[in-house]
């Protein structure tokens, strides 16, 4: 699958099969996860890969959105290290571009995957630091869950040329 197409025809996945995700796909989804750009190439992000079907199961708990996580073979959480930013604060968008570069390469390799928000939610981010025993310097950014999928979605074309501005904001 080419670039646009992976871009164009990604999807959230919340419904998976019982296969698991085997640890040459975990691997190459993650390569890709920390090939994204970061401020100063620092690259401040940590991954927790969860596959234990216990932990797998408290996950909902941690995360209200995450009811997925308990039909799926395999959640990362991608967090943000404060002891790894050259730039403070600009972690949040390093591990985003690590986020999306892990979702287009799971659905690049025929898995399904969503991107569950943690941060900034406190309550989410303290519910997955103690799930998971994060230490401090850490922060929970998101969780992805992972599988192969078990639903189909269509094509969304998502363009809107009124939300583009040229040379500056125009109504």
């Amino acid at each position: 699958m080419d670039a646009m197409e992976a871009i164009l025809t990604r999807r959230s996945i919340r419904r998976f099969t019982d296969e698991s995700v085997s640890e040459d796909l975990i691997e190459s989804v993650l390569r890709a996860a920390m090939a994204a750009p970061s401020a100063g190439n620092e690259q401040p992000w940590e991954f927790v890969v969860i596959q234990e079907r216990p932990m797998l199961n408290r996950i909902p708990d941690a995360h209200p959105h995450a009811q997925m996580a308990a039909g799926a073979p395999l959640a990362i959480v991608v967090c943000g290290n404060s002891n790894r930013e050259k730039y403070p604060g600009f972690w949040v968008q390093d591990c985003s571009a690590a986020v999306q570069n892990l979702l287009l390469a799971a659905h690049a390799n025929d898995l399904g995957a969503v991107w569950c928000g943690i941060y900034p939610d406190i309550e989410r981010q303290g519910g997955v630091r103690t799930l998971l025993s994060i230490p401090e310097s850490v922060t929970p950014l998101a969780l992805v869950v992972i599988g192969h999928p078990d639903e189909e979605k269509l094509r969304a074309d998502r363009y809107d040329p009124s939300r583009v501005h040229r040379d500056g904001w125009s109504d």
